[in-house]
């Protein structure tokens, strides 16, 4: 079964009636998702994360400094992208004739129950740049034909309109008509074309073989970098390993993941000494169990989302809002003369209760000491708010990088690689990152009162 499914487009053709059709954009977008985790794992990528990625400012004070638990999260991310395409490439399979593909979620649990040797399955060998490249060219494809068909549609309105309006005798001119007659004319030719040479008259069976080969060896990567932190690895993992512990400790205490003396005997990110009690707090990842594969996994990164507790930013809900928050900042301290008194007010009105209060006690203060300090208040507080934002920011824009990505063009054919979790202001510490905003917020008004003044 599982060579089978390793290899499957060698097998004979199948009929034209098993092709994908309408099922390549559902096919497209898997790929395009399983491109992107290829190329997160190169060894570039892996090293950026280690050395760059991890110890931004942003990401040590807001999230932690422990580098084991921002390698459990990236971890823990991956492997859950890769299980939701996991999930879509067996639901495709069991159309197909190939009974090794018809049952790819059973070869899927035997890899990630430790029965498969993944040291067989070579992400650098010379045959896998050649089949993401391959998938490349077929994602390329039906992006042009998804594009093609929605132009295709609004012609096809205009035509309706144009019956219509000729129906009721109203004057559209010749001209006007014969144009959008060539128009559908052509872009009915660029759709058959697409059609032809994108993966809607791929075969399935061919199709979900390349996507599950992908798979197995994307997972065998995830294994050799965060192999640690993977439960049932049986090639990679070292003999000292992190301890393990369900997803749902993983944020217990956000600031605090080892007792101090573990934390004094570890100085780096790796594995733990099998001695270290699952209370200390360190995680490791677990596989889904196999029969956890089969339950619905469409809400993408839900999981490991949901994870985070109250005492963090998106476990208070608020992610998405202080980035707005810290962006808008960013506008008046650069470019405040296109920040109106209404855009201030809206944005002070988006600040939780027990933000605007310390905001307006903090003020308070200040105004009290305004007379004295004069411009050399505001020259004070414009060279604090930009040492804030300058490691503000980075995170607050991965936030919105990551919400474009995975939450609002997820009808887009996108191939690059994707921001983590850990580089948001989600798994952000709550009171952190709220004094920080604090902070913003009361040297802009400063600023703002003086240079009015």
């Amino acid at each position: 079964m599982v060579v089978a499914t390793m290899a499957p487009w060698r097998h004979k053709a199948v009929p034209e009636a098993n092709t994908l059709g309408i099922l390549a954009f559902d096919a497209g977008k898997t790929m395009c998702s399983l491109i992107s985790l290829y190329h997160s794992l190169s060894d570039e990528e892996i090293t950026k994360l280690r050395t760059e990625v991890i110890k931004t400012k942003g990401v040590t004070y807001l999230n932690s400094q422990h580098e084991c638990f921002l390698l459990n999260l990236a971890a823990a991310e991956r492997l859950e992208e890769l299980d939701t395409a996991a999930d879509t490439v067996s639901r495709l399979g069991r159309k197909c004739s190939d009974p090794s593909l018809s049952q790819f979620d059973l070869v899927y649990a035997d890899h990630k129950v430790g029965l498969i040797d993944l040291r067989k399955l070579g992400y650098s060998t010379r045959n896998t740049p050649k089949i993401i490249s391959k998938m490349e060219k077929f994602v390329s494809s039906t992006r042009s034909l998804h594009s093609a068909m929605e132009n295709m549609a609004e012609l096809e309105t205009s035509e309706k309109k144009r019956q219509h309006w000729k129906a009721n005798n109203y004057n559209y001119g010749k001209h006007n008509f014969e144009h959008l007659n060539e128009q559908i004319g052509y872009h009915r030719k660029q759709v058959e074309h697409y059609k032809e040479v994108s993966l809607w008259n791929q075969s399935l069976d061919k199709t979900v073989g390349i996507m599950a080969k992908v798979i197995c060896i994307v997972y065998a990567r995830l294994c050799c970098v965060f192999g640690a932190y993977i439960s049932n690895c049986n090639c990679y993992n070292d003999s000292n390993c992190c301890c393990l512990l369900e997803h749902r400790e993983l944020y217990k205490k956000n600031n605090c993941l080892y007792e101090e003396s573990l934390y004094k005997r570890v100085t780096r990110s790796g594995p733990i000494p099998k001695g270290s009690n699952n209370k200390t707090g360190v995680i490791r990842f677990l596989n889904h169990d196999v029969g956890e594969f089969d339950k619905p996994m469409s809400s993408g990164n839900n999981r490991v989302l949901r994870l985070a507790p109250p005492s963090t930013v998106g476990g208070a809900g608020l992610a998405a809002r202080y980035a707005e928050v810290v962006l808008f900042a960013e506008r008046c301290l650069r470019a405040p003369a296109t920040v109106g008194e209404e855009a201030r007010e809206a944005m002070y009105e988006m600040l939780p209760e027990g933000v605007r209060r310390k905001v307006g006690a903090k003020l308070r203060g200040r105004w009290r000491r305004e007379e004295e300090e004069g411009e050399a208040l505001a020259e004070g507080w414009r060279d604090a708010v930009e040492e804030l934002l300058e490691w503000l920011l980075p995170v607050a824009h991965d936030t919105v990088q990551w919400r474009a990505e995975r939450l609002m063009e997820k009808a887009r054919f996108e191939t690059r690689t994707t921001a983590l979790l850990l580089q948001t202001l989600h798994y952000s510490d709550l009171e952190k990152t709220e004094a920080a905003i604090v902070e913003v917020l009361v040297g802009l008004s400063c600023i703002y009162r003086c240079e009015r003044r």
